[in-house]
């Protein structure tokens, strides 16, 4: 005789609530582990194509050039600098230097990220942000902004003066304070070109794709477990049951007989 199971309320609802939880992780990491792929092709694709001149008639999204290697012609606002202010290199603060680039016979400039500078000791003094030569032939690639974990009220709007200190880049709102457009994504300039400070650009890959699916593989494996476990335990209480039953069955002939004598 097979045992009945029955399934207690509380253990029940703890596993019906935690299955789908289990199960949305795990295909959340899979899902990181495909874009993180599509990533590292993109990027693969961007270092194998030839160097492509920026214009102001290409299309103006980042995620369509981003890692592409291009080169401009046109001259660097030297009185007009941007600080992005709070980037970290090996443990120190400092600032990455934006300069707005105008493109040669037009209004449209793309801010170029000359590399990151330390704070100096007292904040109110801004480094020296001269360039050699304003007009040039630059090249470098194509990337988002820096972004922040959380972003601050206000964030964006740069400080009076120049140069100005900005905590979050928004390219509208520096082109209003600069008087012309802006292309929505930097240029990482080249590390062999002049008038840059420290340049390190890397991809911004945290997490390779087998690490995504090793750890959805995890969660799916919990999945499985919590279901084994619920239906051992739900099993385990119904054959307890079933035991305890056998052993009190009313009407028994063989004792009845038994205790008649």
């Amino acid at each position: 005789m097979f045992p009945r199971i029955k399934f207690k309320f509380i253990p029940t609802l703890i596993y019906i609530c935690l299955l789908p939880v289990l199960l949305a992780l795990g295909t959340w990491q899979l899902d990181r582990s495909q874009q993180k792929r599509a990533l590292l092709e993109l990027q693969q694709q961007a270092l194998e194509s030839e160097t492509l001149p920026l214009a102001s008639v290409m299309e103006n999204n980042a995620e369509t050039l981003r890692y592409r290697q291009v080169e401009v012609a046109g001259h660097y606002d030297v009185a007009h600098q941007f600080l992005l202010d709070n980037q970290i290199s090996e443990g120190k603060a400092g600032y990455f230097v934006l300069t707005p680039f105008i493109l040669k016979g037009d209004s449209q400039a793309i801010l170029v990220n000359r590399g990151w500078i330390p704070v100096a000791q007292n904040r109110s003094i801004l480094p020296d942000l001269q360039i050699n030569q304003a007009d040039a032939m630059i090249s470098g690639r194509i990337n988002n902004f820096p972004s922040v974990g959380i972003k601050l009220a206000g964030a964006e709007i740069p400080t009076a003066g120049w140069p100005a200190l900005v905590q979050v880049v928004d390219s509208e709102v520096l082109a209003k304070k600069l008087g012309y457009s802006l292309f929505q994504f930097q240029l990482e300039l080249a590390k062999e070109l002049p008038d840059g400070f420290k340049r390190d650009w890397h991809a911004s890959t945290i997490m390779q794709p087998e690490q995504h699916t090793a750890y959805a593989f995890q969660w799916f494996a919990l999945a499985l477990t919590l279901t084994i476990l619920f239906i051992w335990y739900s099993f385990r209480r119904a054959s307890s049951g079933l035991a305890c039953g056998i052993h009190t069955i009313p009407g028994d002939k063989n004792n009845d007989a038994q205790s008649k004598k």
